[in-house]
């Protein structure tokens, strides 16, 4: 049997975070980033936009590449989405940017990132801000590497000062300061 979907909740929001897919606690815990990174991604969200992750969760829309757990590798890590369970799973966000029309999306991790942009290394797009469009809406793309403890990126130069300017472009961004409010 499958673990069940994963969702962020009934949260109208001009934000939307999107990662990868849940790890095996999410499904558990019935949320997403439920488990270690959440608590790294959680504390960035404290620590440059004030809000805690309460807040975060009221105020951002959640989704992911990928709604259901994909399972482990064989040497126990996460695995990686397939690119058919990604296109399976694509018609939800397409549907959930009609419906909330954001302002701003924020793409945390490689995989995340990449349903958006092309890209080489992850130092290319942390950090900056990019004007996208899909399903027929414009909005700003501020990427976040991923706060997994299996990836030293947002621990080390230049992935620290990174992710530091990418949170400051994301505080100061029109939509996070009206969901702030």
């Amino acid at each position: 049997m499958l673990p069940p979907p994963v969702s962020g909740g009934p949260v109208v929001s001009r934000v939307i975070l999107v990662g990868q897919a849940p790890g095996v606690k999410e499904p558990v815990l019935g949320r997403p980033f439920a488990w270690t990174a959440g608590r790294t991604l959680f504390g960035w969200f404290q620590q440059f936009c004030h809000l805690n992750e309460e807040q975060v969760r009221a105020r951002i829309y959640f989704a992911a590449v990928c709604r259901c757990f994909p399972g482990k590798t064989t040497v126990g890590g996460d695995r990686v989405p397939a690119p058919d369970e990604i296109r399976n799973c694509a018609t939800w966000m397409n549907d959930e940017l009609d419906l909330l029309r954001p302002r701003l999306i924020i793409p945390v991790g490689k995989l995340a990132i990449a349903q958006f942009i092309a890209f080489a290394k992850l130092d290319e797009v942390v950090g900056r801000t990019f004007q996208i469009s899909r399903a027929r809406h414009a909005f700003d793309l501020i990427p976040l590497p991923h706060p997994s403890g299996a990836s030293p990126w947002h621990r080390i130069p230049p992935g620290i000062g990174l992710m530091g300017k990418a949170m400051r472009l994301i505080a100061r961004h029109p939509a996070m300061r009206d969901i702030s409010e």
